[in-house]
């Protein structure tokens, strides 16, 4: 999966699907999206409307809560961890690190109890 099928598939197709999985690639691109994007956005806003650019990028911003969650549940199912691993990351030190071993590892080859495999589909 590609940038732009990332963004799309997580903007429009599963903006709040907690369930099934989503690949490496889905999330990864929808994460880098989520970094870099904003910055752009709201710096273009900014210049164009002052100080309710701003405000209207933070809008936005808050828009993309559920999509990211989404995508990152997704991803956990795709190891075969509930997404309520993602509180993992609260555990001082360890946790995140935890948390981007998951995220980070291969999926689970063929179906597990989450659905198909997303690279086979």
């Amino acid at each position: 999966m590609g940038f732009t099928e990332s963004i799309t598939t997580c903007l429009t197709k599963k903006y709040a699907t907690f369930s099934g999985r989503a690949s490496r690639s889905e999330y990864w691109w929808f994460y880098l999206f989520l970094t870099i994007g904003p910055a752009i956005i709201i710096g273009l806003l900014y210049s164009i409307f002052d100080t309710a650019g701003v405000v209207i990028g933070i809008l936005a911003l808050l828009g993309l809560i559920v999509p990211n969650l989404a995508v990152l549940v997704r991803r956990l199912h795709d190891t075969n961890h509930s997404g309520w691993w993602f509180f993992i990351s609260a555990v001082p030190m360890i946790g995140g690190l935890w948390l981007l071993f998951l995220l980070v590892s291969a999926g689970t080859p063929g179906d597990n109890k989450y659905g198909p495999n997303p690279l086979e589909a």
